[in-house]
């Protein structure tokens, strides 16, 4: 399988999904949101299922849902807990390019709101400065590319987006 996918990777509320279906259209690629995945496999809302199975048994199964997606020519928006599972990682860097759309924590802290709110998976007692320090390191361990959106609307995002995957994707055209 070639790498004929963007993952997008980021903070919730940094409009991974909201990029992802304008990127899918302005590249020509399908769009597949994996949390919509992961609720048709499980027959579930995401809620019911960390509800029931815990915030680990959540990972679990979102490891397991998606180190197993089959997608080619796709604009895929993660959850912001992918990163967690390392064979869901593993199989996405393999099948795509993986775009870590970074936020600052002032931004997502606007545009977020309350982690309750939001159904945001979270540990108890864990605040969202917490897990935004936690998962900003895994978020850059997995990039390949970083794009940073602050100060830019959805637009602007998506068009620097579109200008850096475009350089990359000819840089591999080239290298072949």
């Amino acid at each position: 399988m070639t790498k004929s996918n963007i993952v997008l990777i980021g903070m919730p509320g940094c409009g991974k999904s909201t990029v992802g279906v304008i990127l899918a259209k302005v590249l020509k690629k399908r769009f597949v949101d994996t949390d919509l995945v992961i609720q048709e496999k499980t027959g579930k809302l995401l809620r019911e299922t960390i509800a029931e199975e815990g915030i680990e048994g959540f990972n679990a199964i979102e490891d397991r849902i998606l180190a197993s997606l089959q997608a080619e020519d796709a604009v895929i928006a993660t959850g912001g807990s992918a990163v967690y599972g390392a064979n869901a990682m593993a199989h996405l860097r393999e099948i795509g390019h993986v775009v870590y759309l970074r936020l600052s924590y002032a931004g997502v802290e606007v545009r977020l709101g309350s982690l309750e709110a939001r159904g945001v998976v979270h540990r108890p007692g864990q605040t969202l400065r917490d897990l935004y320090e936690e998962r900003t390191r895994l978020y850059e361990r997995y990039a390949d590319l970083i794009i940073d959106e602050d100060g830019l609307s959805i637009e602007a995002t998506v068009k620097r987006a579109v200008q850096q995957i475009t350089q990359v994707l000819a840089e591999e055209g080239r290298s072949k």
